[in-house]
């Protein structure tokens, strides 16, 4: 795939509220995705070199994480959360709260975590994506279940 059309593509994202873009042409996939900073990554590979299929309950405790999750200070869009700080899904795909199905949760209501402590998972494309704290404190509220699909910029966490 030639850079003009890679150029494009970055143009296309930008122009869109889309926050990932993939595009398969032959073997070669194009990847877009929004940095939360505001910036785009871009990543090119053979499909070849495509990520391996993991199931769920076979993924290590070191999976990716491709974008950190969005924290607000206070609720938007009118959700009837408590007060907190608000972790909100990077991502559409599928919510886990633990790395196996037989494995204990990352984190429960009412414990504390440190900034950085990895609150759940989300599954997209076969891509398992570590949702991540960005302050410390305590979980006041789980907004979501394990093996529920989620949206993007759903409220999933609030840490006060």
């Amino acid at each position: 795939m030639d850079l003009r059309k890679i150029k494009k593509l970055i143009d296309l994202l930008e122009e869109s509220n889309l926050a990932e873009l993939e595009i398969k042409e032959g073997e070669e996939v194009v990847r877009l995705s929004r940095v939360p900073k505001g910036g785009v990554a871009v990543a090119a590979q053979p499909a070849a070199m495509a990520p391996q299929q993991v199931a769920p309950q076979a993924q290590p405790a070191a999976a990716p994480a491709q974008a950190p999750a969005t924290a607000e200070a206070a609720p938007a869009k009118g959700d009837d959360l408590p007060a907190g700080t608000v972790v909100r899904a990077p991502i559409v795909g599928t919510f886990y709260s633990s790395s196996s199905p037989d494995a204990e949760p990352f984190v429960e209501v009412g414990q504390k975590v440190q900034a950085g402590d990895t609150l759940g998972i989300i599954e997209a494309m076969k891509m398992f994506n570590q949702i991540e704290s960005e302050v410390s404190g305590t979980v006041v509220a789980i907004q979501v279940e394990n093996g529920q699909p989620v949206e993007f910029d759903e409220a999933m966490f609030v840490i006060a």
